[in-house]
């Protein structure tokens, strides 16, 4: 067993130790306790947290989600995939058709299609939004979607034993493609403006802010519930076959095992995983339009979870917390150059810092113990 795996597998057997459990705690704990900061206090009050806060908390809950997910089959099954973007933007499009129908007559044309269909002279809904009105009905499409799209590309991608960069590249002309798709007035989606100006969602204000609060602890729940879930994963017998692709994909097929349906399994599920993330994204941001789905998405993704550590869970979700920060910050102080920042922290991460930033405390922790 090469020494890399062996740093990879204490990893794991650390990535849940007791100070990981204490964090874990802490920072749940604080997370819930802003929107009752929010609630609570008046704004002006030195307590009060803002519905600016807020929302943008939970827009990094969404990503550190989709991080996750992503994680799931780059960290620990090998497989580098640039188009995640796709499966976040789907989850997010089936949610919003049902917070589009769910305006109702309250939009601009007074009309029970939603504004850019009347503003299309269109006359009735196309038959794919057949019964978007109905919540469960869409929290299935939710899941469906991204998850059958993932089914079917990674069984002929898998089948064909594509890897590598050719699977890199083939995801990311993928989601180019459903990109240019969703950008053309004709497929029913919005164009090139998507959905937006939501006003309900199962009845209640979308802006109101009880209704955004609740909105975010739903985010951290699943966020929480999906962290473990993947650690159950990953720690299981399941994981270890999945890890066994990562490492030595031949070998493993000499003993017998076929990893065509280990590696469909993770792609799908992680699909999911970051359709439910979409889904969460979309009423807290209040808008989803084709520009979700641009490569460039899908490969800050990959940034979010090689800056915190991939193959560590809590690493993407890290990333992804540090880079959105960083983004938020640089985008309102330094806005052109942002792209360079990004860059650069990706060049850094790569040539020094190949575990990202838990690899990094991981290191220094056990250089304290040595002296």
């Amino acid at each position: 067993m090469s020494m890399a795996t062996v740093m990879k597998m204490d990893a794991i057997r650390d990535l849940f130790s007791k100070p990981a459990w204490v964090g874990i705690l802490v920072c749940a704990a604080i997370a819930v306790l802003l929107p009752v900061l929010n609630l609570s206090f008046p704004s002006g009050h030195a307590l009060h947290v803002s519905g600016y806060t807020i929302a943008l908390v939970g827009k990094f809950m969404c990503y550190a989600l989709a991080a996750l997910a992503l994680d799931l089959v780059w960290g620990y099954t090998g497989i580098l995939s640039l188009g995640h973007g796709v499966f976040f933007a789907l989850g997010a499009y089936a949610h919003g058709m049902y917070l589009m129908r769910a305006i109702g007559r309250e939009g601009v044309y007074q009309s029970d299609l939603p504004d850019f269909m009347v503003f299309l002279d269109w006359k009735t809904y196309p038959w794919y939004w057949s019964m978007t009105d109905s919540f469960l009905y869409c929290m299935a499409l939710v899941v469906l979607v991204p998850g059958v799209l993932a089914f079917v590309f990674g069984f002929f991608a898998f089948r064909s034993r594509i890897k590598g960069v050719y699977f890199s590249i083939i995801t990311q002309a993928m989601t180019f493609a459903f990109m240019l798709l969703f950008f053309r007035n004709n497929t029913g989606f919005g164009g090139n403006n998507g959905f937006t100006d939501f006003k309900r969602i199962l009845g209640y204000a979308i802006t109101a802010p009880a209704t955004k609060a609740a909105l975010y602890l739903i985010t951290l729940l699943f966020l929480l519930a999906s962290l473990f879930f993947c650690r159950w994963v990953v720690t299981s017998k399941l994981g270890r076959v999945l890890q066994a692709v990562r490492d030595s994909e031949s070998r493993l097929m000499f003993i017998g095992y076929d990893p065509l349906w280990f590696k469909l399994f993770v792609w799908t599920l992680s699909a999911v995983l970051c359709g439910v993330a979409g889904a969460l994204y979309v009423p807290q941001v209040g808008i989803i339009n084709p520009s979700e789905m641009s490569p460039g998405n899908s490969i800050e993704m990959v940034i979010w979870a090689a800056v915190g550590g991939r193959g560590t869970l809590l690493g993407p979700i890290i990333g992804a917390f540090t880079v959105n920060g960083l983004k938020s910050w640089f985008t309102a102080a330094f806005p052109d150059l942002w792209l360079y920042a990004l860059g650069s922290l990706f060049i850094l991460v790569t040539l020094f810092m190949q575990r990202g930033v838990l690899g990094l405390a991981g290191k220094f922790k056990k250089q304290r113990e040595q002296v």
